[in-house]
C-alpha cells in the first residue's frame, strides 16, 4: 500500500485538523462539516495528480489553449452516515464521479467492547475497469473498509483504488495494508498512535457521525 500521510507536513490542512479535534469548536455542527469537507477537498487535489491525463484543446473567446485533463473513469463510494461531508468534499473536485454509498456500522453484542461490522445497504454501479475512491472519514480497526470492498467485489473489479480518510490509527492502516492490493493509495490527513478497547482512536476526535449530524440512539 502507497500511504500519503499529508499532516506529515506543515500545510492549512493542520488547521482545519485541529478544529475538528477541538471541543470546543465542534459544537459548531456547520463548521464540523464543513471541515471534514474541506480536508476531503486537500485530499482530493494530492489525489489527482496520481490520475492518468490527456492533452486536449480547449477554445477560449482569443483563441486555443493546449491543456491536458484526466481520464480515469471515477467511482466515488462513501460510507454512510459519517461518510457524507467527505463524500461531498472530494465530490466538489471530481464532479463527474459516479457515485456508491454504503451502510456500515459496528454492533456490539451484550454492549461488550468486542463487535462484528454489519453492512445492512449497497447502491453502487458497476466498477469493472473503474478508479475506485473510499470515503471514510475515520480509519479505526481497518475491519469496516475490509467489509465494503469484500460488498463491493460483486460490481466489479476496479483497476486502482484509492483510500480517502481524515483521521486513522496506526493499527487500522497496518490492517488495511494486509487486505487491499498492494497498489491501493491510502490518503490520510492524520494518523494517530492507539486504540481503545472499544477499537476507537485516542486522541481522535470522536464519532464522527454524531458530531455531523447529531447523537444516535
Amino acid at each position: 500500500m502507497i500511504i500519503h500521510h499529508l499532516a506529515s507536513e506543515n500545510s492549512v490542512l493542520k488547521k482545519f485538523i485541529a478544529e475538528i479535534r477541538d471541543t470546543t469548536i465542534q459544537k459548531d455542527t456547520m463548521r464540523f462539516r464543513r471541515n471534514i469537507e474541506r480536508i476531503g477537498e486537500i485530499l482530493s487535489y494530492e489525489l489527482s495528480k496520481t490520475l492518468r491525463f490527456e492533452d486536449i484543446e480547449v477554445v477560449t473567446p482569443m483563441g486555443i489553449k493546449k491543456t491536458t485533463k484526466f481520464i480515469d473513469a471515477l467511482v466515488l463510494c462513501s460510507i454512510m452516515r459519517a461518510g457524507l461531508p467527505l463524500h461531498q468534499g472530494i465530490l466538489n473536485y471530481f464532479d463527474d464521479a459516479e457515485n456508491a454509498f454504503i451502510s456500515a456500522y459496528r454492533h456490539h453484542p451484550d454492549g461488550k467492547d468486542a463487535f462484528e461490522v454489519i453492512v445492512k445497504y449497497l447502491a453502487a454501479p458497476s466498477i469493472e475497469n473503474k478508479t475506485l475512491i473510499l470515503a471514510d472519514p475515520m480509519l479505526a480497526t481497518g475491519r469496516t473498509l475490509e467489509n465494503v470492498i469484500k460488498a463491493l467485489e460483486s460490481h466489479g473489479t476496479p483497476t486502482q483504488i484509492h483510500i480517502v480518510c481524515v483521521i486513522g490509527s496506526e493499527e487500522g492502516v497496518k490492517y488495511i495494508e494486509k487486505v487491499f492490493p498492494e497498489s491501493t493509495h491510502l490518503w490520510i490527513a492524520d494518523i494517530d498512535k492507539e486504540l481503545n478497547t472499544r477499537g476507537y482512536i485516542i486522541p481522535g476526535l470522536g464519532d464522527s457521525g454524531d458530531l455531523s449530524y447529531g447523537e444516535k440512539l
